[in-house]
């Protein structure tokens, strides 16, 4: 199995209507695509303050192939829209884990 991570750090005064929107709207149209069989969100706890919440978005997937097609085929028009909305206003970095 392949975990595709995105940790964000996203500015606290926008934090709560964020999250409602990853729930509501973006992580919908991820799992649409049919390449993920699932998904987690989950707030990280840390002791710094960085001016913001930080959060790992994990998607799951079957395989290499399914995460490879996502990144070709859907992945930029969907962190566009992410990116559009909050301009400014989060960091994000992405991981790939696997399962063993």
């Amino acid at each position: 199995m392949i975990i595709y991570n995105v940790t964000v750090n996203i500015d606290n005064a926008i934090a709560d209507e964020w999250l409602q929107w990853m729930k509501e709207v973006h992580v919908p149209d991820v799992l649409k695509t049919g390449l993920f069989i699932g998904n987690d969100i989950f707030k990280i706890l840390a002791d710094e303050d960085s001016g913001g919440q930080s959060y790992s978005v994990q998607y799951k997937c079957a395989s290499m192939q399914h995460y490879n097609e996502y990144r070709e085929k859907f992945a930029p028009a969907l962190q566009a829209e992410h990116f559009k909305k909050y301009k400014d206003r989060f960091v994000a970095f992405r991981t790939l884990l696997e399962l063993v």
